[in-house]
């Protein structure tokens, strides 16, 4: 039963960006003018040495390759799934200047990391000593792969707490599958092990463990807690059955098969996790897919070409349109039949620029479904974050400096989601690495 889910989902999640075959490869590698000051490398938040791994291909060193992104990127492979580089390495490539085509950077950094893995995944380097000093990462997203990955290489013992049963963060639970399977993400996960780095899953930092534990048994810890669940709309009939979050409802369609599927979904919200939710949607077999932004097609936060694909998936838009209420069936009043809205249109610019969408006087709609998947940002974890003494929060999120991830407790460093706020993976693997860096030069300026 469970083969079958897994070809079904294979079937239903085919990639958006198919990997390329070793002569695509090779062609693609040799179209790079391999720049000495590549701006390509500077997009990069993890600044991969872009001509250099991509003259690799085209020299036939595809394992030197993979081992040149590995040295900027531990999650070098998720990354060319995932990334934008539409906006990132890809949009500052110098073909632009002559209107031609981008290199495609990214499925060619695909291509040399599922070289690396099918040829058995084996790092080049091992820890050059081992040190008595260790560190604490809680959380095992991207961030914490990433300073693990710099600690561990520097002789630092590591151990990663993890709440939930698997490792990856929202690359194994977020992302949606035609972009990164589980599997992707945690062979990942595995090559981090390979370097030592030690896993606790199931452990609740502040539960189960408590934070004063970590202190006494570790000399520096990085916070990498994400953010929290999906914010509350505080709209009548939430509680309905069929109302679930747009993470739940991801994580749950590549982990666990658990939620059934509405004939007729209305996503909330108009970023990319929006966006994610509602091809899922598509592709797992509902007829209607609606998302409802109450704003307009210009100020939604998800980037275009991922709007441009969603209609291409057949999802439809309804823009300036506010939810109100989530009504239930007549048929089933415990179940979701309706969601009631109302029309905006934007106001006058405000100080910064920004029209605030005010409703239209009698203009009520209503949206036929039997499932509601919000997807409207998500809470922090504010209350745990007091209880980590002397870090300094501002606005829900951890203050650092940005080169080295230190919070202003200096056995203290953070990165990813619950310092940025919510950002791309390569950002939080870069913040991740820095951490991880930070955290190494720390230590051996305290041991001597």
């Amino acid at each position: 039963m469970a083969s079958n889910a897994g070809s079904d989902i294979a079937s239903r999640f085919a990639e958006i960006h198919p990997a390329f075959d070793p002569q695509a490869a090779l062609v693609e590698a040799n179209r790079c003018l391999y720049c000495f000051d590549a701006p390509c490398s500077s997009a990069c938040p993890t600044h991969i040495d872009v001509a250099r791994f991509i003259k690799k291909i085209a020299t036939g060193n595809e394992r030197g390759s993979a081992v040149t992104i590995l040295e900027a990127n531990i999650l070098g492979a998720s990354c060319a799934r995932v990334c934008p580089v539409e906006v990132l390495c890809e949009g500052a490539c110098v073909m632009h200047r002559y209107n031609k085509q981008p290199i495609e950077i990214g499925r060619l950094q695909r291509h040399a990391m599922d070289s690396f893995y099918a040829n058995g995944a084996k790092l080049p380097w091992a820890p050059v000593s081992e040190h008595p000093a260790k560190a604490a990462c809680i959380g095992a997203g991207p961030a914490s792969l990433a300073c693990a990955a710099e600690l561990r290489k520097r002789g630092y013992g590591v151990t990663i707490f993890e709440s939930r049963p698997l490792a990856g963060g929202l690359n194994t639970y977020g992302v949606a599958e035609y972009k990164l399977r589980p599997a992707d993400s945690l062979r990942e996960v595995d090559l981090v092990k390979s370097l030592g780095a030690e896993f606790r899953f199931g452990v609740t930092v502040g539960e189960e463990i408590a934070l004063e534990d970590l202190e006494r048994e570790y000399a520096a810890i990085f916070l990498a807690i994400g953010l929290g669940p999906t914010e509350p709309m505080n709209l009548p009939g939430e509680e309905l059955e069929g109302v679930v979050d747009a993470l739940r409802f991801i994580a749950d369609y590549k982990t666990a098969r658990t939620i059934p599927l509405g004939r007729k979904v209305a996503v909330i919200g108009g970023g990319n996790t929006a966006i994610d939710a509602a091809n899922a949607a598509k592709r797992l077999g509902a007829e209607e897919v609606t998302m409802v932004y109450r704003r307009g097609e210009r100020e939604m936060p998800a980037f275009l070409f991922e709007y441009e694909h969603s209609k291409l998936e057949g999802v439809q838009f309804c823009f300036q349109t506010q939810p109100l209420a989530i009504r239930p069936s007549p048929s089933d009043p415990s179940r979701v039949g309706a969601l009631e809205c109302v029309r905006m249109e934007l106001g006058a610019p405000d100080a910064s620029g920004r029209r605030k969408p005010q409703p239209i006087a009698g203009s009520k709609v209503w949206i036929e479904c039997d499932m509601v998947i919000p997807a409207v940002g998500q809470s922090r974890f504010i209350e745990f974050l007091r209880g980590c003494r002397g870090i300094e929060v501002r606005e829900g999120t951890v203050v650092v400096d940005r080169m080295t991830g230190r919070t202003s407790n200096p056995r203290y460093y953070a990165g990813g989601d619950c310092v940025n706020g919510g950002r791309e993976v390569v950002d939080a693997v870069a913040e991740g690495k820095r951490a991880g860096m930070g955290i190494a030069s720390w230590l051996e300026a305290r041991n001597g």
